[in-house]
């Protein structure tokens, strides 16, 4: 006699590292599947906060969207490539954008000072740029089959 059970299918539950170059970790969150996060970071000339968002979609990790408050040299629209809205203060949001990043990791190298390279999931904020400004930092989606 066989028991026969049925299981709805497991959340990708992944973790978001930020590590040195070195290996040495600077932050982790745990991020279930579809909670997101933000890099935050102030333009170097301008210095308003441009924000861009990802969420973990299935264990992938995918842009979702980015807020620019100014169309300040560096920080443009590409068409095609999500849609342009106006955030009705003189900037605009990039809404839809929906691109999974390549090996759900990338490489990001923090501006010191008041550039101030930041994550934020929900209430926590950790500031890369206080941690290795200037330094290699990979920011990945881990914890998954793509691990």
């Amino acid at each position: 006699m066989a028991l026969l059970l049925s299981f709805p299918p497991l959340a990708s539950a992944a973790e978001l590292v930020a590590t040195r170059e070195t290996g040495e970790e600077i932050a982790r969150f745990d991020v279930k599947n579809g909670e997101g996060w933000c890099v935050l970071w102030h333009h170097s000339v301008k210095g308003f906060e441009v924000s861009d968002c990802y969420e973990n979609r299935e264990g992938r990790m995918v842009l979702i969207w980015s807020h620019l408050p100014d169309f300040a040299a560096g920080l443009d629209h590409i068409p095609g490539r999500g849609r342009q809205v106006t955030d009705g203060q003189g900037g605009y949001f990039i809404l839809d954008i929906d691109e999974p990043v390549p090996g759900d990791a990338y490489v990001l190298r923090p501006g010191a000072g008041p550039v101030d390279h930041r994550i934020r999931m929900g209430d926590r904020v950790v500031s890369l740029s206080a941690a290795a400004p200037r330094e290699r930092v990979r920011i990945a989606l881990v914890g998954t089959d793509n691990e």
